[in-house]
């Protein structure tokens, strides 16, 4: 049996364990196209023997650019590592100049691409790199297609990839996550195999995957270490992973393949239930009625059957009713939903599990590999509003500040070039998160907020703005929402309407009121809408926390508007100066 001690090990365990006729499954031209474990492991060393043609030394660097997920991108992962050189997956979504950034860093010699917009950003910079060569996964006019790599090693022998593969040790760098961060230039964090490898043998136990049945969506970005590790722990499970065409698509996706897991982030959530609630409004009568009870039982819900027997059997009501519906919209097999990258709100948490698709919290960093925290419905590992307990080969220490300080075989190897930042970020053998957290008499994790984002008014009062903005987000109207207010008299909010949702409140209430974005935020009757969801956020905050006032922003905020990281976070300081005009106006007095 393989003994797994890197990454391009969980193919070929799978290989000897499981042998999947549908390992990874992508939609072409409207089909869905397996490809088997072998098939699987078949091309990804033809992909090291081009490779090796192609000249490529060990702990060379290799970009890997992709728009959406892939079967291909699993193959090219393999194929890099197991030749003991490193894979360096780029967000797909920021700008040509931190592309150049990235491969320069890096030092890229090769690169893959997904599609045409990806290859038109690249070669926007390609001259400026050192860049020998890029090959794409869709067939395009001038382009070296991925395909041709089959046969460009044919005359390797595999031997010479099995000597390579032999080599690479579970200490060697196997990839650099480039993190862009809310500030500054990307960071290169270097995980080793060992780091992600028992990182993913740790969560392994956390997931409620059955063995050779199970399926799973996968659409969160590959080029997110979460998504990546999840990949290898489906891989190692030998579940069949298939991949959503895209963020769009999911819906119609998981309706044809009927997944049992899926990952997810908050604001997936948020949009899926504004959407159910939006037609919930819609209804008459008893059926509208039945609807909103249903709901409000859910914000009641409670694991382990906390709330007793009456709650349960008026559940059990609601789930043949009511929740029977949404699991239908998401093919009606789903059972779990792993969910990270941000703080999902307790209501939202609730009401999903409550429907019958738990929804388990987990916590990490890609310095962390990313696993620190998982919750689990087994073994009474899960409760509402903490991220779990940690995994068994993490330790959890809370500093005197309160900051997340994190220990095990899952930290990072450091920064790539920059020892000075490595070295801020460490004591001793503990990483320093940048998150607040506490540990309550359970052994649960509780994220409270960032160290950073934590800020002083004038009158010397601490304000932790996530608790208030995800409060906030709770509202059908609010998509995004940023508090400001250091070194100010009075905490106030930045507010990005959730304008799908706005502009079917005015169809429904008549109002006769411009959905022209830019005159839209102007309108009174919109602002002393704002006005009742700000004031029903206040009354859950300490005097000297609520938000006194707030402005309403006309675009939406984004990765390509620059507002938002390619993980969904908030960029503070490029969103206050976007909106200066705005914070002036609050605070002009």
């Amino acid at each position: 049996m393989t003994n797994i001690t890197r990454l391009f090990d969980f193919p070929y365990y799978q290989l000897e364990t499981h042998n999947l006729d549908a390992a990874l499954v992508s939609k072409k031209n409207g089909e869905w196209k397996k490809t088997s474990t072998k098939e699987y492991l078949d091309k990804a060393n033809a992909v090291s023997r081009a490779l090796l043609k192609l000249g490529v030394k060990k702990n060379e660097k290799i970009a890997v650019i992709s728009s959406t997920n892939r079967t291909e991108w699993c193959i090219v992962d393999i194929g890099i590592l197991q030749l003991g050189a490193q894979n360096i997956p780029i967000y797909p979504t920021i700008s040509s100049s931190d592309y150049e950034y990235v491969l320069n860093h890096s030092e890229a010699t090769y690169c893959f691409v997904s599609d045409k917009e990806v290859l038109e950003k690249v070669m926007k910079v390609k001259a400026n790199t050192k860049l020998k060569d890029v090959f794409s996964f869709d067939e395009i006019e001038g382009c070296r297609n991925y395909n041709e790599l089959f046969d460009l090693g044919n005359d390797i022998s595999q031997s010479e990839v099995e000597s390579r593969k032999a080599e690479v040790k579970e200490e060697d760098l196997a990839t650099i996550i480039y993190t862009s961060g809310t500030t500054g230039k990307p960071k290169g964090v270097m995980l080793s195999h060992k780091n992600v490898v028992q990182n993913v043998l740790a969560s392994i136990p956390r997931l409620p995957l059955i063995e050779g049945t199970s399926r799973v969506l996968s659409f969160l970005p590959l080029c997110h270490i979460f998504e990546r590790v999840l990949i290898y722990i489906y891989q190692h499970a030998g579940v069949t992973v298939y991949f959503a065409e895209s963020i769009e698509t999911i819906g119609a996706n998981a309706q044809e393949i009927k997944p049992n897991l899926m990952s997810v982030v908050p604001r997936l959530l948020e949009k899926v239930f504004n959407k159910i609630y939006a037609k919930g409004t819609e209804l008459t009568g008893i059926k509208k009625s039945l609807f909103f009870w249903a709901i409000q039982l859910g914000e009641r819900y409670e694991p382990y059957g906390a709330n007793g027997f009456w709650y349960e059997f008026q559940l059990k009501i609601a789930r043949k009713l009511i929740f029977s519906k949404w699991q239908a919209a998401l093919g009606g097999h789903l059972q779990t939903m792993v969910s990270g990258s941000a703080a999902l709100h307790p209501r939202l948490s609730r009401i999903f599990c409550a429907s019958g698709m738990m929804v388990m919290e987990g916590y990490g960093l890609t310095e962390t590999s990313p696993v620190v925290s998982v919750g689990m419905e087994a073994n009474k590992l899960f409760k509402i509003g903490t991220v779990g307990k940690p995994i068994s080969n993490v330790e959890v220490k809370i500093a005197e500040d309160g900051e997340i300080l994190i220990k095990g075989p899952n930290v990072m190897e450091g920064y790539y070039k920059d020892p000075e930042r490595t070295a801020s970020v460490m004591t001793g053998d503990y990483f320093h998160t940048g998150d607040k957290g506490e540990i309550d008499t359970d052994g649960f994790l509780k994220i409270t907020g960032r160290k950073k984002e934590m800020f002083k008014t004038s009158g010397g009062k601490y304000i932790i703005p996530t608790l208030i903005e995800n409060e906030l987000k709770e509202s059908n109207f609010i998509e995004q929402v940023m508090v400001i207010g250091e070194n100010q008299k009075m905490p106030a909010a930045l507010i990005q309407l959730n304008f799908e949702f706005v502009n079917d409140w005015i169809d429904r209430k008549n109002h006769n009121i411009d959905k022209n974005p830019a005159v839209l935020v102007t309108s009174p009757e919109i602002k002393k809408r704002i006005q009742k969801e700000v004031d029903k956020c206040n009354k859950r905050f300490g005097k000297w926390e609520q938000i006194k006032t707030f402005e309403l922003t006309p675009d939406v905020w984004s990765i390509d508007g620059g507002h938002l990281t390619p993980t969904m976070k908030m960029k503070r300081s490029v969103i206050m100066d976007m909106y200066s005009n705005l914070v002036q106006k609050i605070y002009k007095d």
